[in-house]
């Protein structure tokens, strides 16, 4: 398993996992609060818009500069401030052990009026093996092609291994992670998790069928429970309004 979903795999350092499998548009909270992260030197990841000028993503899609924010019609905003949670450990990440892989982008214009920011969901959110989330990106739709990418689509997913506070796993209820299925990949790193309208958690990571390296195996999420109150905190020292 590789879990470096930020970056298209010819682009940057380890190659990167999006919604594969056939995932359709994204519609409803998850189409009208995404946006597209591109970097300087070629990144793409997902984010949430979780107030008109801050957008929610994964801290390793945060580590670079000249970060930009875009919505599926294009509209074009660069990045003011980037603040990472200061227990994401980078080094955690790259050997596969949940980290705070969660930042916090401040935009330097609001977004437009056809992004919805979503509202986090309440503190002490618990997720059951066997529930169901819908995850979105702007990911290619299959592993090592830049097919598909920047193109907004969403996946119903279900929590799957034991769901705690540091890590979830999710996987196809279909293929179960068995062969391949609805899962992220390259460019839906730092997309949202939502449990109904709000969101619970941001995708770190993802893997091909049986824990082989790609899409459409396991989706790995850093859930919020244990950040919200650092997002909540930041975006106040920003001067943010988040959702409600």
């Amino acid at each position: 398993m590789r879990p470096a979903l930020a970056l298209v795999a010819f682009l940057l350092h380890a190659p990167a996992w999006a919604l594969t499998g056939g995932a359709p548009p994204a519609t409803g909270a998850a189409g009208q609060s995404i946006v597209m992260i591109s970097g300087s030197r070629g990144s793409v990841c997902t984010g949430t818009a979780i107030a008109r000028d801050l957008v929610l993503t994964a801290a390793h899609c945060a580590l670079a500069a000249g970060y930009r924010v875009a919505n599926f019609r294009g509209a074009s905003i660069a990045v003011a401030q980037v603040a990472v949670h200061p227990r994401f450990d980078l080094g955690n990440y790259n050997r596969s052990r949940a980290t705070a892989d969660v930042a916090l982008m401040k935009l330097s214009a609001p977004l437009p009026d056809a992004v919805v920011p979503a509202a986090l969901a309440p503190a002490g959110n618990k997720v059951a093996v066997g529930e169901r989330f819908i995850v979105a990106g702007f990911g290619v739709v299959a592993a090592g092609s830049a097919s598909g990418l920047g193109t907004p689509r969403m996946a119903s997913l279900a929590a799957t291994g034991q769901p705690g506070n540091l890590q979830l796993r999710f996987f196809d209820p279909v293929t179960r992670g068995e062969r391949a299925g609805l899962g992220a990949c390259t460019g839906d790193s730092g997309g949202p998790v939502f449990a109904g309208e709000k969101v619970i958690g941001v995708v770190s990571w993802s893997t091909g069928p049986k824990l082989e390296d790609g899409c459409g195996g396991l989706t790995g999420v850093t859930p919020l429970s244990l950040y919200r109150a650092w997002i909540v905190e930041t975006a106040a020292k920003l001067g943010s309004a988040l959702a409600r």
